[in-house]
């Protein structure tokens, strides 16, 4: 796979992971009430749920690429399609007063919740279906492929929530999730996936 190719990948799922939503809130919550350790353990149950997640779904992306071109193309216009709405939804979601609300998990079911969180998430299993085929290329190995933009995607997500409650246990401020910030986010967020869009529907 070409380093233009998973930069490009990485460029496009990263607002979306960076969109305050249910597993951004999620270590958000337990990073304030117990600490970076509580972020932590919720960051490592995404994780976790997401492998098994991109196992299961990337292998079925994988073959259904392999078996016919046409439903490679259809899947290429539901990214397309998927990534406009989702634009269209953080926009007018940052133009929207409101405040962000944070619940407290007990420690022992923070890695468990985190898990399901993350693979019971629907915006993750469309990512896998809807986005991730945009970035494989017929000439090599597509399940290779497929496990490799996993990869980056769980990568991503351990990073972006592992920074994110190590800053939040070191401030102890919810208003690191001020209102002015969410919508500042994904109203940012929104503008990156509408380019992101129009670049694979060029291609």
């Amino acid at each position: 796979m070409e380093t233009g190719t998973m930069i490009f990948f990485t460029a496009t799922v990263l607002p979306l992971i960076c969109t305050p939503g249910p597993d951004m809130l999620f270590v958000a919550s337990q990073a304030l009430s117990g600490g970076a350790s509580a972020g932590l353990r919720s960051t490592a149950g995404i994780c976790l749920g997401y492998m098994v997640h991109s196992a299961l779904v990337a292998l079925s992306v994988a073959a259904i690429i392999a078996a016919s071109p046409m439903l490679f193309e259809a899947l290429r216009w539901l990214g397309v399609t998927y990534l406009i709405y989702l634009a269209f939804q953080l926009i007018r979601s940052a133009m929207k007063v409101g405040q962000i609300t944070l619940s407290a998990v007990p420690a022992n079911g923070q890695l468990r919740r985190g898990f399901l969180t993350a693979f019971l998430n629907p915006k993750g299993m469309m990512i896998y279906f809807a986005i991730l085929p945009q970035f494989m290329q017929h000439g090599g190995s597509i399940p290779l492929q497929a496990l490799i933009l996993s990869a980056i995607f769980i990568a991503l997500c351990g990073i972006v929530y592992t920074s994110l409650s190590v800053a939040i246990a070191a401030v102890g401020r919810k208003d690191r999730f001020s209102d002015c910030r969410r919508r500042w986010v994904e109203g940012t967020a929104g503008a990156l996936l509408l380019i992101a869009a129009g670049r694979l529907a060029a291609n």
